[in-house]
């Protein structure tokens, strides 16, 4: 019954809340690239930390992350996002609470986790991680059309798939990912343009730090109404078996997502009239523990995701303990929906938005 009940309330028809009086008029949207949900509700994990073959320093580590408490656990690995969104927004994918996020596509990887997540279906065509571009219509382009939007919606991503993914030569939205630098003559655009040239690169792409750093910079300068910011790291590390790092990574980007919200409540366009959604693009294998290194259709668990969100017109229901099921797919038409638009693609029919982040009545 409750699980029936919450379905109701996510899945509500939501043209009412559309036309509500909204206060939400900017949107920001942070990706953990491959971040599992297990260390999101219950921080570090014991059997990884005690396998010395994925952790390198388990003194460290312990004396950094872990506590008998899960919940405390957590809070120590994510602070900003116990203390703040999960005291003031939503937080859902607990599965030990029977609470699921879920992917729809079968591919469970990358590529075809971004593509849902913006165009609001599994697309068929996006199967692998494949460089190729996408000719389904996506979320970002459909608001970057939207009266007093338009060239107010920036993507800044670590990966180089964004530019395919986004159809960055059709669609005419701002994309800075992997190499790219920054086209305007601040002194600090200056100086990120030449450490990104000068940067090691430990997991192939450029550091997170500075995908953090010019989406910030970005912000600063030119006020986008949206910007959709793509770490990898947490998926790189954990590829690579390096816990250690997974975890320091994943503390960084808790960090940096905290000094974003700090600065965007600092400038008047954004204070109390910005919405956060923080998620990840697919989950990690865990059943058996050696398997959360990867991800993909044949690893269990891959599919298992997490969403979180925070915003004026947000409800402070903290950590969703009620039983439910929510996908990936609804987050395209959630973005729209926080900004007041019903996002119609015309190239497929996008699952509905996740009523409660963005209508607080």
């Amino acid at each position: 019954m409750k699980k029936l009940l919450l379905l109701l309330f996510l899945f509500l028809p939501f043209t009412n809340a559309l036309s509500q009086s909204r206060k939400a008029e900017n949107l920001i949207v942070v990706v953990l690239d491959g971040m599992r949900w297990q260390e999101i509700f219950a921080g570090a994990d014991s059997a990884i930390i005690n396998n010395p073959l994925f952790t390198k320093d388990k003194k460290q580590v312990q004396k950094q992350f872990w506590d008998s408490d899960p919940v405390k656990r957590r809070e120590m690995l994510f602070p900003f996002l116990w203390e703040i969104i999960a005291t003031n927004g939503q937080v859902y994918g607990n599965r030990n609470l029977k609470n699921e996020v879920n992917v729809s596509n079968p591919f469970q990887m990358t590529y075809p986790g971004f593509s849902e997540m913006l165009t609001g279906y599994a697309d068929p065509a996006i199967s692998s991680n494949k460089l190729v571009v996408s000719k389904s219509e996506n979320v970002l382009e459909f608001i970057n059309k939207q009266k007093g939007y338009e060239k107010k919606v920036a993507v800044f991503a670590t990966s180089d798939l964004f530019p395919f993914l986004l159809d960055r030569q059709n669609s005419k939205l701002f994309i800075n990912s992997d190499t790219d630098t920054l086209n305007f003559t601040s002194k600090e655009s200056k100086l990120l343009n030449e450490m990104q040239k000068l940067t090691t690169k430990p997991t192939t792409e450029r550091p997170d730090i500075l995908t953090y750093f010019a989406a910030k910079e970005y912000l600063k300068v030119f006020k986008p109404k949206v910007l959709y910011l793509a770490f990898g790291e947490t998926d790189a590390f954990a590829h690579q078996g390096n816990y250690d790092q997974y975890l320091e990574t994943a503390k960084a980007e808790d960090n940096m997502i905290a000094e974003l919200w700090k600065l965007v409540q600092s400038i008047p366009q954004y204070k109390n009239k910005t919405t956060l959604i923080l998620t990840c693009d697919h989950g990690r294998g865990d059943l058996i523990k050696e398997q959360w290194t990867s991800h993909g259709s044949k690893i269990r668990d891959s599919g298992q995701i997490w969403i979180a969100a925070i915003g004026p017109d947000t409800k402070a229901l903290g950590e969703v303990k009620m039983a439910g099921n929510l996908f990936q797919a609804q987050l395209a038409a959630t973005m729209a929906a926080v900004l007041g638009f019903k996002y119609q693609p015309k190239t497929h029919e996008a699952m509905k938005p996740i009523f409660s982040i963005f209508s607080n009545n």
